[in-house]
Order: structure tokens, then C-alpha cells, then sequence
């Protein structure tokens, strides 16, 4: 699968992406607004388990951001089960470098029109730490709406934080379904 937009494209994950992978992952400044799968320091070893991961069996659930004809971030969402099936969570990130751009924006707007049009989903949301203006911003820019505050709701690096809960539905799903 390929989204091709103006800023950057989404497309699947390759082996030959492991060394964009690390330069752009192995930042802490990328880390500390991820959940802690996402490790730092980003090495070669973690590269190559992802990809594995990524390309391994089943539905293609993370995609590649490419940018200036590499992998500068990665984009994915997890499914929800039972009554939530027709939901999933959405993150990304994005190396630091590209920062600023709109490229996330744009990114996300690739994927919300996808999965409402090709996964049939209803709903999408995602969990952004409280803090992380530059992300409620990305959400919000892509049509996304604030739902609420999620009080102390995780650790991260030893410290208590918020979340927010950001949510887009398919206005046009009981139409397609």
C-alpha cells in the first residue's frame, strides 16, 4: 500500500529502512512523548526486531513515513476488539529533524481517509500526553476533536502524567457498512 501526499507518502515498511530507522528513532526528544515499547536509546538490534515485526504476518498495522525519499518516522494504529472492533488507537512519530512541517498532519490525514474508507472503521483515537502541544496539534489539524482529560493516567520516565483522549468518527460509516 501506498498514500501519496504532498509533504510525504505512507507506504510499508522495508529491511532497507533499518538505517533511516535508527538515525531518525535514537532521539530522545522522539522518545520521551512515545510509550515506553518505543526504546531509547534506538538501536540496530530494535530496528531489526520492528521490521520483523512489521512485515511479519497478518493486517499491515504500521506504515512508514517517507520523507525526502526515506523513512523519517512511522505511523500505526492498534485494532479494537469485541464491541470495539470498529475502533482502534492511531500514534506516530516523527524523526526530529522534520519537525514543524505539517508532515504528521498530513500524515494522519492519509491514514484517518484509509481507514475509514478501506478498514471500515467507525472511529479513531489517539492518547497523546497532555503536554506534547506539538501532537494535540498534529490531531487537531487533522480533524480530530478533544473528548477529555485523562487525570494521572500514566508514567513515564518516573513522572506521573495526563493524557488526552483525541477522537475522529466516519461521519459517513452507517452509510457504508
Amino acid at each position: 500500500m501506498l498514500l501519496q501526499g504532498r509533504l510525504c507518502a505512507l507506504r510499508a515498511w522495508r529491511m532497507a529502512d533499518a538505517t533511516s530507522l535508527v538515525r531518525h528513532a535514537n532521539n530522545i526528544n522522539v522518545a520521551r512523548h512515545l510509550r515506553d515499547r518505543f526504546p531509547h536509546p534506538y538501536t540496530s538490534r530494535d530496528a531489526k526486531a520492528f521490521l520483523q515485526f512489521a512485515l511479519g504476518p497478518g493486517p499491515q498495522t504500521n506504515f512508514a513515513i517517507e520523507v525526502g525519499g526515506e523513512a523519517a518516522g512511522g505511523l500505526g494504529y492498534v485494532a479494537g476488539t469485541d464491541v470495539e472492533r470498529y475502533s482502534a488507537e492511531v500514534g506516530y512519530w516523527l524523526g526530529e529533524m522534520w519537525w514543524g512541517r505539517g508532515i504528521v498532519s498530513e500524515a494522519l490525514l492519509l491514514f484517518t481517509d484509509y481507514a475509514f474508507s478501506s478498514l471500515r472503521l467507525l472511529r479513531l483515537y489517539a492518547l497523546p500526553f497532555a503536554d506534547n502541544i506539538a501532537s494535540t496539534r498534529v490531531l487537531e489539524k487533522a480533524g480530530y476533536s478533544l473528548e477529555g482529560r485523562l487525570r494521572s493516567s500514566c508514567v513515564k520516565y518516573g513522572d506521573i502524567r495526563d493524557q488526552f483522549i483525541y477522537a475522529r468518527v466516519n461521519e459517513d460509516w452507517a452509510a457504508r457498512s
